[in-house]
């Protein structure tokens, strides 16, 4: 990830955050296969990418599979846009020395991964059990906003029944990554003039449309963080 100071998010709590509200992550491998392709990437795991990790690791005769290499995670923002110069009302005017961009905000995993197939093993049982009772919680209650009270009650595993959540397990693929890296950007205009930034969150604002007003918002608050941390930045120095 090309990562600007200005752009940059180091703040590991922020990041983490992030991948809950975004957790539909893109698995991204290099694995080295004598029928699939060795740069694979989805948001699923499954067939023909988990092909080529059981190739890579299967003859190493354990329950649990772990990768040699790392792997990488990608986490996209739910929001992103094209930036018109237009909307550069400070530059523009004053030397036309502006081009267009475009905001978006993505964070970053690398790490070590492990791989649980074999649901008749006492390790994939148990591992598969805990994701798909995670999983639900964090989507039903922190995605669908299903938190009981005057909402919806939040699905739950334990409602289908046993004997058909058995069979789902023979058809999943468990993975596990031990994260050894994380970085991630918020590339939101926050390194431009005050008067350009104000004409972009104003420019996104008038699109009416819900990306418009969460780009707008998200070009306001990564701008005072951005004078914020300047500010304190020129303290220190004097």
């Amino acid at each position: 990830m090309f990562l600007p100071a200005v752009h940059a998010e180091t703040d590991t709590a922020v990041l983490l955050q992030f991948i809950r509200e975004n957790p539909l992550g893109i698995l991204i491998t290099g694995i080295q296969s004598s029928q699939q392709a060795f740069l694979q990437c989805s948001q699923v795991p499954f067939n023909p990418q988990v092909k080529a990790m059981i190739e890579a690791v299967d003859s190493k005769p354990r329950n649990v599979l772990e990768f040699d290499d790392d792997v990488m995670v990608l986490f996209n923002g739910k929001h992103d846009h094209y930036v018109t110069p237009k909307f550069y009302v400070e530059t523009k005017p004053d030397t036309g020395k502006v081009v267009p961009t475009w905001n978006y905000s993505a964070v970053q995993i690398y790490g070590k991964l492990s791989i649980y197939y074999d649901s008749k093993t006492p390790e994939t049982d148990a591992f598969l059990a805990k994701q798909l009772h995670d999983l639900s919680e964090h989507t039903e209650r922190s995605i669908m906003g299903y938190t009981g009270g005057d909402k919806p009650q939040p699905w739950k595993v334990n409602d289908a029944p046993d004997s058909y959540i058995e069979v789902m397990k023979r058809n999943i693929v468990g993975i596990e990554i031990r994260v050894n890296k994380i970085e991630g950007k918020f590339k939101m205009s926050q390194e431009k003039p005050p008067g350009d930034r104000d004409g972009v969150v104003k420019g996104f604002a008038r699109l009416g449309n819900k990306t418009g007003e969460a780009i707008s918002a998200l070009v306001k608050a990564r701008g005072e963080l951005h004078d914020f941390k300047k500010q304190a930045l020129n303290k220190e120095g004097q």
